[in-house]
């Protein structure tokens, strides 16, 4: 396993204007940003940060996947989530110095932007405009935290897995859709708190509202009907961005 990610150059201030939690941000700011970025490329198997380790940089994913896992004392790991491109991790430990809670691995080749903790927090102090953007990103995190929480106790695997599906979906007006899963199902499963075994229950259990599957690809022949099942939640995100 590759512990060291290749370095390459400074990101543009356009790479970041396309990351949502700076997309608000002026210029001026941004290209404060680029000076301090570094623009890294990891292959398959990068580990990018270790648990247990001070928390001295931040990670924004530009291009690719990567799985943060936590480790436990019996030496049993579990993926808790799956970073895809326009994320980051892990801001609320770098804002707080403290050390990783999760290891951070590449699961397929990705571009990252790194910013060296340090640095950030010295932006900080002057650039009112990119704390208040940091605050609402850990805002979403932890919000998201909550819901993934909500889930894991309110929703079957079955469930869990339709609402995922649902929000896959490019048009949330469509009564039907084809779509690729975004990574493996292991990594999936993962993801949605259960094990391989019981995702493939749930694949099977969502055949009856109309999903089918061939690998990868999956059609949802009859959204309304998958709504129904899954329960998702009533509102939208978009509503609050």
């Amino acid at each position: 396993m590759s512990t060291v990610p290749s370095r390459q150059t400074r990101p543009e201030p356009g790479i970041l204007r396309d990351v949502p939690i700076f997309r608000d941000l002026d210029e001026g700011v941004l290209r404060r940003l680029s000076d301090i970025g570094e623009l890294i490329a990891s292959t398959d198997g990068t580990l990018l940060c270790r648990q247990g380790e001070l928390a001295d940089r931040l990670h924004v994913l530009i291009e690719g996947q990567v799985a943060l896992s936590n480790m436990a004392p019996n030496g049993v790991s579990a993926v808790v989530d799956v970073v895809r491109p326009g994320g980051h991790f892990v801001l609320a430990t770098v804002l707080a110095r403290l050390p990783y809670i999760l290891n951070a691995q590449a699961v397929a080749q990705s571009r990252l932007v790194v910013f060296a903790a340090a640095d950030l927090l010295a932006l900080l102090q002057d650039a009112p405009s990119l704390a208040a953007a940091l605050m609402r990103a850990e805002a979403q995190d932890f919000r998201a935290l909550v819901r993934q929480v909500c889930d894991l106790k309110l929703r079957t695997t079955a469930q869990r897995l339709g609402c995922y599906l649902l929000s896959l979906s490019k048009d949330p007006a469509g009564n039907s859709a084809s779509l690729r899963l975004p990574f493996d199902k292991r990594l999936l499963a993962a993801r949605l708190g259960c094990r391989q075994e019981n995702l493939s229950r749930a694949f099977a259990a969502l055949r009856g509202v109309g999903v089918e599957t061939h690998g990868a690809r999956v059609v949802l022949h009859d959204i309304a009907r998958l709504k129904d099942y899954a329960e998702p939640d009533d509102f939208s995100e978009a509503e609050f961005a």
